[in-house]
């Protein structure tokens, strides 16, 4: 670093900038390779360009260097500085003041070398940007660690990362293309807000100091998406981040990005066509329809099963489990099969951990696991022929969740009496829980249409088709500090 500010006080010293406001490009070196890719060893087209790029390759021999100029998206160019075209001044000092990692603007004819090689012939050249740290070594891997913590190097250095980012760009448009296509409005909701809800989590705290007020980061946009459509937006989505203070591992962020929907006089039915419909245009988008997962190969284009809670725990134990089985029956099944399980917890509760130790796992293929227990979903309504459940499903491919779907509770008193208590459980320390949403409530006593609602997580969208884990399909993951 040393040698390269004493490279970079030389330039200035020699009337060479080393942080230009701009250089005088005329092409890009994606276009010098469109327009020129079928020049043949040896030719020369009397075409002058002005290209600029970083530096990722030199060879300085004698009175001829040679330099890769790099474009942003990994496209390359061959620059040739020789002392007959640039002069001496200007090749002498490319030799001693240019080093791998530094942007450059180089002037000159498009030519094909010798070898074949698309280049520029340079007649002249300046610094661009002065690189005061190394670049990697391009051969060499970089580690997981300085990858995901310095994501700029792996960008520059791999081409896959880059690749990650377009796809992750592709699959968030294609989502929201299909969502205009239903005429669907986005809108934005907020990130603040005075009491967490729409999900059971744990949320982040921090305090507005204009109000003197406490507040919390969202842990989903649900409760604010469905006062829209009390209001009369019948169609109503956003895509954004939501914030939830729980574990990291390779599923889980503490900040990730979802997309939730909500349609008046829709159902779990109506979310699960829209579902799929989103999830194989993104399939169409990046041309993927079957991928290999840990658990097996997933297959987007068969028919999506159903699969309630119950009948798939029943055949997973070998003994039929029921909404009225009691608590006492499921620990004893969690006992016989070694699974851990809190003594307070009750029956509802037991038979989740259950289905998801035991069936989730299993579901490779797409599958809306549906008929929970009440206490899963609070938001959800009772099931409008099976006792004892709601009408919500999970969507499960390659054995994890994607995304979530009600018909949504709306009837105020009932919507009251779970808040309330939700509420209960949060004060007697369920850091998960939610909490009484006065305003939501009011909003709901104006009369809610039937509306269906879905929820689905857009990194874990990305992770089933890279087949890699949370972290990499964020661009800039929370990290613990250096």
């Amino acid at each position: 670093m040393q040698i390269r500010m004493d490279k970079r006080a030389e330039l200035i010293k020699r009337g060479r900038e080393s942080y230009p406001v701009g250089v005088p490009v005329t092409l890009t070196i994606q276009s010098i390779r469109e327009q020129y890719e079928h020049l043949e060893a040896g030719d020369e087209t009397g075409d002058v360009v002005g290209v600029a790029g970083r530096v990722v390759f030199m060879r300085n021999t004698g009175k001829l260097c040679f330099a890769s100029l790099q474009a942003g998206d990994g496209t390359r160019l061959q620059a040739m500085i020789s002392l007959a075209k640039a002069g001496q001044e200007n090749l002498d000092d490319w030799k001693g003041l240019v080093d791998l990692g530094d942007h450059v603007f180089v002037h000159g004819e498009v030519i094909s070398s010798r070898r074949g090689e698309l280049s520029v012939m340079v007649d002249d050249w300046s610094m661009a940007s002065k690189s005061l740290r190394p670049m990697p070594t391009l051969h060499k891997d970089l580690n997981e660690e300085t990858r995901i913590r310095q994501r700029y190097l792996d960008l520059m250095v791999r081409p896959e990362a880059q690749e990650i980012v377009r796809k992750r760009a592709k699959i968030i448009n294609t989502v929201r293309q299909v969502m205009n296509d239903d005429d669907y409005v986005e809108i934005e909701t907020p990130m603040l807000q005075l009491v967490h809800g729409g999900a059971t989590a744990r949320p982040f705290a921090t305090h507005l100091n204009a109000f003197d007020q406490d507040m919390t980061l969202r842990i989903a946009t649900e409760l604010y998406l469905k006062r829209a459509v009390v209001g009369g937006i019948d169609r109503v989505f956003e895509i954004g981040r939501v914030f939830r203070n729980e574990g990291v591992d390779s599923t889980h962020s503490p900040e990730f990005t979802t997309i939730e929907a909500y349609q008046a006089y829709g159902d779990q039915y109506t979310m699960a066509d829209l579902i799929q419909r989103i999830i194989m245009a993104c399939a169409d988008a990046v041309g993927i329809h079957q991928i290999e997962t840990e658990n097996g190969t997933v297959d987007l284009t068969g028919e999506w099963a159903w699969l309630g809670v119950y009948p798939g725990l029943s055949e997973a134990v070998g003994q039929e489990i029921t909404p009225e089985t009691p608590a006492s029956t499921l620990r004893e099944i969690a006992a016989e099969r070694g699974v851990s399980v809190d003594p307070a917890w009750d029956a509802e509760k037991l038979v989740m951990e259950l289905f998801e130790e035991f069936v989730e796992p299993t579901l490779i293929n797409p599958t809306f696991v549906c008929d929970y227990p009440p206490s899963a979903q609070p938001l959800a309504r009772p099931h409008r022929s099976k006792p004892g459940v709601i009408e919500a499903w999970d969507l499960i491919i390659g054995g994890m969740e994607r995304g979530t779907a009600f018909s949504e509770l709306i009837d105020p008193v009932i919507q009251r009496e779970r808040l309330t208590e939700q509420s209960r459980l949060a004060a007697g320390g369920d850091e998960e829980a939610m909490q009484l949403d006065e305003d939501f409530l009011r909003a709901l006593e104006y009369a809610a249409p039937p509306m269906g609602g879905f929820g689905l997580g857009i990194d874990r969208l990305i992770m089933l088709f890279t087949g890699l884990g949370i972290r990499e399909t964020i661009l800039f993951p929370l990290m613990k500090p250096e």
